[in-house]
């Protein structure tokens, strides 16, 4: 880390993040003045191309990749034309709906930001904007009014796309002009050549494809700042294989002298401070109590497979490996992706990262990823070419809009099976009548009355989800993302219309260790030996054990649990998976794709659990149900490679995505040949078909001390769910959720 990298680190680090209003001035001003003068698609282009026009730009000090979202670093603005706050705003939403979102069953995720998981392919690094507005023109001369009932709609979208362009263009020479200024104004002769450096660079890009490292970090930059100024997008927008996308330039500089090694990675640390600027916008409501963080979930896949199936771990993952070591901030936040093909020497580099306990590099299994996306039919080679966004969600990169629908909470679907729809913290009914608990005769008439009560859950949601589709593709279309996404320009239709080659709707599916747990003890205590009636169990739960703390902790510690290798327990979790798939896997939705099921949480477990009594597994109500498909809470006695066990009897092919987390302690990751056992753990689970896996590598005392003094522990980081944030950044409920995971020692 040299001293330009430094100062521009401390900067991001030290600013404290503010909210900008110049945004939604703008907009406001904008929609007055133009609404109803022109088509929707068209109108969201203007309103973009105002902001790029007006929107107030920065150069900072000392930076090489410039840009913000905000007037100045650390600034968020508002999206008062895409949000909404509450419950209440879901004003179509059935009153089944609305009672089911109150009691915590579900999340949606639109309720305050754009929909969609963004990752981009290699496109924009070998095509500028006016190539992509040639091919807009095209196909626009070549529309068909006569036999084409949509052509008018198409006209008016490739406008709309044609104009984002221009926009994005102007973005960028407003920089050019303020670097060109600031040159002018400077009596620093190494400060004046880097400022025309940048003004060289942002004439070039984005209108034209870049021709070194520097111009196309600076494209894919604008790229980015186009998109998040264009949707209030803390929802994942990201280069995806960067290290691939860059491996050219690098090398081609390389060999022709214009560039060194150590200023490769100058330049990509300017750009990882800039991610680390842009904290996510506000959040309240549900969506702050699901998602307790302000990470943007940009998620830098390294390594993996090319489009051909060869390695595609290179020199330039290396560097970006050691950059995000070097700065550990809190984003951009690294994934490593390990294949059959990807040499020993990076996943050990990888794993030398993990060590130092910053939560990140995630790892995925590359292989698995392709298969999961193959057997969702995809192109192989579109296959090999994607990864994961955000943070565990599979996708075709620059060529798919994968939606993530919002969280579901299958414990509580549980709970409703056993107090017959009725909701035992309200009293309410919710869902339907599935059965007295108290006449259930056998463990089959309890999951015959889950699985019911899951159809009806998910039909529901299903229902508002293909609702807020249509709305958002008919009043928010996104033209600028649009045209960086294969098959929009070509179909002349929206990113949310349908327009990618790919278009998949996720229902992430939330405590699979809990219910897994909850209905292994009911099967165990209550039908198989009898030694607990059901009327004694469905009262302690309605009394969180009060009273019963016996009972609570024979269910704890005399039950199978899943995360063991107990067949017992994982022949239950196979099943809740294969309901959870039955009722999810294949549906339609309005863009003619489907939904798929994905095995997420982020930390919406954490906001389940205090929509959730008390469970049979002897959790007791408040508390978080598991996360991922991570094993419940000091669930897992039997060590990590148990846990690895027990997930490889899921067929996690068939899902968009898991998630694993474990925690070791730091004297198990001490020696390099605990780095070599921590390889070898990898390489086990995904021969196992594991999907990912990710680690927090520290002890309690040391969550504990930061808790009690939190000034002194301003950069520890902490893997949360798909991403690592600031420990004392979190609240109580996450801070102990974390030190609740099982520490493993070995």
């Amino acid at each position: 880390m040299n001293e330009r990298i430094a100062q521009l680190r401390r900067e991001s680090h030290e600013t404290p993040p503010s909210v900008s209003i110049e945004r939604a001035l703008l907009v406001t001003e904008f929609y007055r003045s133009e609404a109803g003068k022109h088509s929707t698609p068209v109108m969201r282009a203007l309103n973009f191309k105002n902001l790029c026009e007006k929107k107030s730009i920065y150069i900072g000090e000392r930076e090489l990749i410039v840009g913000e979202r905000g007037p100045r670093p650390r600034a968020v603005p508002t999206f008062p034309e895409l949000n909404c706050h509450s419950a209440e705003d879901f004003g179509d939403a059935p009153p089944a709906w609305q009672e089911a979102y109150a009691a915590g069953l579900f999340t949606e995720f639109m309720e305050q930001r754009a929909p969609g998981h963004t990752a981009l392919d290699g496109a924009i690094y070998r095509k500028g904007l006016l190539d992509f507005k040639d091919e807009i023109g095209s196909v626009r001369t070549q529309l068909d009014f006569l036999n084409d009932p949509e052509a008018a709609a198409k006209s008016e979208q490739l406008k709309a796309m044609a104009i984002a362009c221009d926009a994005a263009i102007l973005f960028a020479e407003r920089h050019a002009e303020l670097a060109e200024a600031m040159a002018a104004a400077t009596a620093d002769a190494a400060r004046r050549a880097e400022l025309a450096r940048i003004a060289s660079v942002c004439r070039r890009v984005p209108a034209r494809a870049p021709r070194d490292l520097w111009e196309a970090l600076q494209m894919y930059w604008f790229v980015h700042l186009a998109t998040i100024t264009e949707l209030n997008g803390w929802d994942a927008m990201t280069p995806g294989h960067l290290d691939q996308h860059l491996e050219p330039f690098y090398r081609k500089e390389l060999s022709a002298g214009t560039l060194t090694r150590e200023k490769a990675k100058e330049l990509i640390a300017c750009l990882w401070i800039k991610f680390n600027n842009h904290p996510a916008p506000p959040k309240v409501g549900v969506t702050a109590k699901e998602s307790g963080t302000y990470n943007d979930f940009s998620n830098i896949n390294l390594g993996g497979l090319t489009r051909e199936g060869a390695n595609a771990a290179g020199e330039v993952s290396l560097v970006i490996l050691e950059v995000a070591d070097e700065l550990h901030l809190l984003q951009p936040q690294a994934s490593v992706h390990i294949s059959d093909q990807t040499p020993e020497h990076f996943l050990k580099a990888a794993c030398r990262v993990i060590r130092k306990g910053y939560g990140y590099p995630s790892v995925f299994n590359a292989d698995a990823v392709v298969m999961e996306m193959l057997g969702a039919g995809k192109r192989l080679e579109d296959a090999r070419e994607g990864g994961c966004s955000g943070c565990v969600e599979t996708g075709a990169f620059g060529k798919e809009a994968f939606i993530l629908t919002g969280y579901l909470n299958v414990p509580k679907v549980l709970e409703l099976a056993l107090f017959n729809g009725v909701d035992p913290l309200t009293g309410r009914q919710i869902g339907p009548r599935t059965g007295d608990p108290l006449g259930f005769t056998c463990f089959e008439d309890l999951y015959d009355a889950f699985e019911r009560q899951l159809a009806w859950v998910v039909d529901l949601k299903l229902r508002m989800n293909n609702l807020i589709e249509r709305i958002v593709a008919a009043h928010a279309p996104a033209p600028f993302l649009s045209v960086v996404i294969s098959d929009c320009i070509a179909k002349g239709r929206d990113y949310y219309d349908g327009g990618p080659r790919y278009n998949t709707n996720y229902i992430q599916c939330c405590g699979i260790g809990t219910v897994t747990d909850s209905l292994s003890a009911v099967k165990t205590h209550v039908f198989d030996d009898k030694s607990i009636e059901m009327e004694r169990l469905v009262r302690a739960l309605a009394a969180d054990f009060e009273g019963e703390e016996a009972l609570c902790e024979r269910l704890r510690h005399k039950t199978p649990f899943f995360g063991n290798d107990d067949d017992r327990a994982d022949a239950i979790m196979r099943r809740v998976y294969q309901s959870l798939l039955s009722v999810i896997e294949g549906r339609p939705n309005t863009k003619g794709g489907v939904y798929h099921l994905n095995m997420l949480s982020t930390t919406c477990h954490v906001y389940f659990g205090k929509m959730l009594g008390a469970t049979p597994n002897g959790r007791r109500a408040g508390r978080p149900a598991s996360d991922g498909t991570s094993p419940s809470h000091g669930a897992d006695r039997n060590g990590p490679t148990a846990v690895l066990h027990s997930l490889g009897k899921m067929d996690q092919i068939r899902s968009g995505g898991t998630l694993l987390n474990m925690r070791f302690l730091p004297s198990a990751l001490a020696s390099e040949r605990d780095i070599e056992k921590l390889a070898q753990l990898i390489r086990t689970y995904f021969r196992m078909n594991g999907h990912h896996i990710q680690f927090n590598v520290v002890d309690t005392d040391t969550l504990r001390r930061a808790q009690t003094h939190p000034d002194e522990y301003r950069d520890l980081l902490v893997r949360v769910a798909g991403y690592s944030d600031y420990f004392v950044d979190l609240d109580r409920h996450h801070q102990e959720e974390i030190i609740h995971r099982t520490a493993h020692s070995n």
